[in-house]
C-alpha cells in the first residue's frame, strides 16, 4: 500500500495574523466607519511592529476595507448608498441561483438542517449578535447545498461586508428579517419561487440598509 503524505500546515504569518485581527476589528464595528487608524496603534494593540501592520493594511485597502490618507494613516470608510446597492444587487445574482438550485434539489435532510440553523429567529427575544450570525450561517448553508464552490467563495467574501452591515443595522435598530419563508420554498421544492422569495428578502434586506444608512 503507498504512504499516504500529510498536506503540509502552513503557519500563519505574521502578516496575515495581522491582517485578521484588524479585518475582525473592523466586521465586528470595533473599527467602526469614519474611524482613523494609526500604524503606531495598530501595532500596539496587535502586539507587533509596524512593517506587518502596512502590509495588513495595504491587503485591507485592496479589498475595501480601509482607504489610505497620506502621511496620515487609513480611515474606515462611511457606508454609501452605492456600496448598499452594489452588495445587494450581487446577492441577488448569486441567491437567487442557489435557491432555485436547492428547491430542485435539496433533500430532506438538508432542509431539516436548515430548519435548525434558524431556529433562534423563533424565539422570544433572541440576541441580535446570534441573528447577525444565523443570517450568514443560513445563506452560505444554502450556497453548499447548491454545490458551486465557486458560488460559495464568492458568497463568503460578498457576506463579510454584508455581516458588517447587519452589525451596524442592528445597532441602529433592532429589527430583523426572518428566513422562514425562504425555507418553506426549498421545503416544497418549488424552484421559481424559492427565487421569487430569495429576491424579496434581500430586496428588504437593502431596503432596510438604505433606510438605515441613505442619509
Amino acid at each position: 500500500m503507498p504512504v499516504m503524505l500529510k498536506p503540509k500546515v502552513e503557519k500563519e504569518s505574521e502578516v496575515d495574523r495581522v491582517y485578521r485581527l484588524i479585518k475582525a476589528a473592523i466586521m465586528q464595528c470595533e473599527f467602526a466607519p469614519g474611524d482613523f487608524l494609526v500604524e503606531v496603534d495598530l501595532a500596539r494593540q496587535c502586539e507587533t511592529s509596524r512593517t506587518p501592520v502596512r502590509e495588513a493594511c495595504t491587503r485591507l485597502g485592496h479589498e475595501g476595507w480601509i482607504s489610505q490618507i497620506r502621511y496620515k494613516g487609513y480611515m474606515v470608510p462611511a457606508i454609501s448608498v452605492r456600496e448598499i446597492v452594489e452588495l445587494y444587487e450581487y446577492r441577488k445574482v448569486l441567491e437567487c441561483f442557489t435557491a432555485g438550485k436547492v428547491a430542485e434539489t435539496a433533500t430532506a435532510e438538508q432542509v431539516a438542517n436548515l430548519a435548525t440553523m434558524i431556529e433562534v429567529e423563533r424565539e422570544p427575544n433572541p440576541k441580535l449578535r446570534e441573528l447577525v450570525e444565523v443570517n450568514e450561517i443560513f445563506h452560505l448553508a444554502v450556497a453548499a447545498a447548491a454545490s458551486n464552490q465557486r458560488i460559495v467563495d464568492q458568497l463568503k467574501l460578498l457576506l463579510e461586508h454584508v455581516h458588517r452591515l447587519d452589525i451596524l443595522g442592528t445597532q441602529k435598530d433592532p429589527g430583523w428579517i426572518p428566513h422562514h419563508h425562504i425555507l418553506e420554498t426549498l421545503k416544497a421544492h418549488n424552484p421559481d419561487e424559492a427565487r421569487r422569495t430569495m429576491a424579496s428578502h434581500i430586496d428588504n434586506s437593502r431596503d432596510r440598509m438604505l433606510k438605515l444608512f441613505g442619509g
